[in-house]
C-alpha cells in the first residue's frame, strides 16, 4: 500500500523525533551487578547469547521488555539482559533517566489520561488535610470481595502458589473472625477503641509512688490487650486516617483504574495472612512517587506511582510492599510508639485518674492533633528491608514473578537522586541502591522456581 505524501512526512517526523529522544537521553547508564552475565539475542533465554560481560562493565539501557533490559551493544547491536543482572544508575535530573524517557507507564490498559497535580504530599500538607467523608465512601465503594478478586485472578492466569514467609506475622483465629465480621460494616468496627499505650511508667522519672502505680496499672491493660483488641483498634485508624491523605489529595476520577487496583490488591491481599481484613485500594491526583499503607487495610498510590508501572504484575509489586506494612502492623506500631510519650505526658498532668477516661480518647486525640502526618513518619529500615522481601513472597503466591518489585525499584532509582518527584518516598525510605543491594543480598532462594513466569 502506497503512503501519500502527508503520512510520509508524518511518519519521517515520528521517527525523527524517536530518534531525538534516544539521542538526547543516550540511553540509561548502568554497571552489571553479576559476576558474569550473557546477554540474549531477545527477551528471552532460549534465544541465542550474544555476548557475555563482566562484573562492573558498564552498560546503556535503550528500552525494557517485560523483566528483560534492551542494553546497546558494540558495533550498533543491542541484546537483553534480565532486571537483576544490572543495575541502574541514580538519574540526574527529574527530566532525566529511563523512568522518565524510556519506563515511563505505557497508554493503555487502566493508565490515566488526565494529567496529575503535582501538589506534593509533604507533612505539612497530611497534617493541616481535613477528613474527607465523601472521598472515604467513594474509596470504599471501589472495594471488591475475595470472590471477585478470585474471578479477575482466573480471567487473568494468576495461579496461587503456597509459598512459605516464615517471619510474616500471623493473627490469632479469634482475630480473623472479628476482621470478617468487620468488614461488612465500618461502623460496627469502630467502637470499644483502647488507648495506644505501654509501659508508662517507663516515661514518668521521678514521679510519685501514686503515679507511678496509677501508670502500672494502665500499661497492664494497654500491653494486655488480645489480638482481636488491637485489630478493632486497626479498624479504628485505618479509616481515620484514609480520610485525611484524600482530604489531600482525592482519587483520581477514572473507576477503571480505582477497579483495577482493588481487583490486583484483594487478590494478593487474600495471599498473606489477613486475608479477612476489609482491603480497600485507591489511586489519588499526585504526581509525585509515593504510596500509603493504613492500618486495618486501607492502602493507596499516587498517580505518579501509578503512571511508572507497566503492567499488572508491576501494579501488584507496589502493592505488594504496601500489603506488608498492614500485615506487620508497622504503622500501627508507629502511631502506638508515639502515642506512648503523649499518654505518659498526659497521666503527669492528670495524676492518672485509675477510675478510666484516659484511654478511650488518647489514640483519637492523637490522630486529631497530627493528622495524616502519622504516614510520614520513617519506619524502622527493617521494616522497610522485610516489606520489599514480603512483596516478592506475595508476588510469587499470587501467580507473579517475583522480581517485579526489582525492576519497578529500578525505573525509580532512574529518575533520580533529587528529582521533585521522589522527595516524599526518600525521606520515608532507604535509599533505593540500598534497597536494591538487600534484595541482592538476601537472593531468592526458595523463590527461585518462579523467577521464569
Amino acid at each position: 500500500m502506497k503512503l501519500s505524501m502527508p503520512r510520509i512526512l508524518l511518519a519521517t517526523l515520528i521517527l525523527t523525533f524517536s530518534g531525538l529522544v534516544m539521542a538526547a537521553t543516550g540511553g540509561s547508564p548502568a554497571t552489571v551487578a553479576k559476576p558474569k552475565v550473557d546477554v540474549h539475542a531477545a527477551a528471552s533465554f532460549g534465544s541465542p547469547t550474544v555476548t557475555t560481560l563482566r562484573n562492573k562493565a558498564a552498560v546503556s539501557i535503550v528500552g525494557q521488555e517485560g523483566l528483560w533490559f534492551k542494553i546497546a551493544l558494540d558495533g550498533g547491536q543491542t541484546g537483553y539482559v534480565r532486571v537483576n543482572e544490572v543495575r541502574v544508575a541514580y538519574g540526574k535530573s527529574d527530566s532525566g533517566g529511563i523512568g522518565a524517557a524510556l519506563f515511563t507507564g505505557r497508554a493503555g490498559q487502566g493508565r490515566t489520561t488526565e494529567t496529575a497535580s503535582v501538589r506534593g504530599l509533604d507533612e505539612s500538607t497530611l497534617k493541616s488535610a481535613h477528613f474527607d467523608a465523601a472521598q472515604l465512601e467513594r474509596m470504599e465503594s471501589y472495594r471488591v470481595s475475595a470472590a471477585e478478586a478470585q474471578r479477575a485472578a482466573e480471567r487473568n492466569h494468576w495461579v496461587a502458589t503456597s509459598v512459605p514467609f516464615a517471619s510474616e506475622f500471623k493473627p490469632s483465629q479469634d482475630s480473623n473472625q472479628n476482621a470478617s465480621s468487620g468488614s461488612s460494616s465500618r461502623a460496627s468496627s469502630r467502637t470499644g477503641l483502647r488507648a495506644l499505650g505501654g509501659a508508662l511508667s517507663s516515661f514518668l522519672p521521678g514521679s510519685s509512688s501514686g503515679v507511678a502505680s496509677a501508670a502500672a496499672n494502665h500499661s497492664d491493660a494497654i500491653v494486655g490487650k488480645s489480638d482481636a483488641e488491637v485489630l478493632q483498634e486497626e479498624l479504628e485508624l485505618g479509616p481515620m486516617l484514609a480520610g485525611r491523605i484524600l482530604g489531600a489529595a482525592p482519587l483520581v476520577n477514572d473507576p477503571a483504574i480505582q477497579r483495577r487496583v482493588n481487583l490486583i490488591g484483594r487478590w494478593l491481599a487474600s495471599q498473606t495472612s489477613r486475608p479477612d481484613l476489609p482491603w480497600t485500594f485507591g489511586v489519588i491526583d499526585d504526581g509525585e512517587v509515593n504510596a500509603f499503607a493504613a492500618p486495618g487495610g486501607y492502602i493507596l498510590i499516587t498517580k505518579g506511582l501509578y503512571d511508572l508501572l507497566t503492567s499488572d504484575a508491576e501494579v501488584a509489586a507496589v502493592l505488594g510492599h504496601e500489603l506488608s506494612h498492614v500485615v506487620q502492623r508497622d504503622h500501627y506500631e508507629v502511631i502506638r510508639k508515639q502515642e506512648l510519650q503523649a499518654a505518659g505526658r498526659e497521666a503527669v498532668m492528670s495524676q492518672v485518674n485509675t477510675g478510666g477516661g484516659l484511654a478511650g480518647s488518647l489514640a483519637r486525640e492523637f490522630i486529631e492533633r497530627n493528622g495524616a502526618a502519622i504516614m510520614m513518619t520513617q519506619l524502622d529500615r527493617n521494616a522497610e528491608y522485610r516489606a520489599d522481601q514480603a512483596a516478592g513472597i506475595y508476588l510469587a503466591r499470587g501467580g507473579f514473578n517475583p522480581l517485579e518489585l526489582y525492576a519497578v525499584l529500578q525505573k525509580m532509582a532512574s529518575l533520580g537522586s533529587s528529582s521533585s518527584r521522589m522527595a516524599s518516598l526518600y525521606k520515608t525510605h532507604p535509599p533505593l541502591d540500598k534497597r536494591l543491594d538487600a534484595l541482592d543480598k538476601r537472593g531468592y532462594g526458595d523463590l527461585q522456581a518462579y523467577l521464569d513466569r
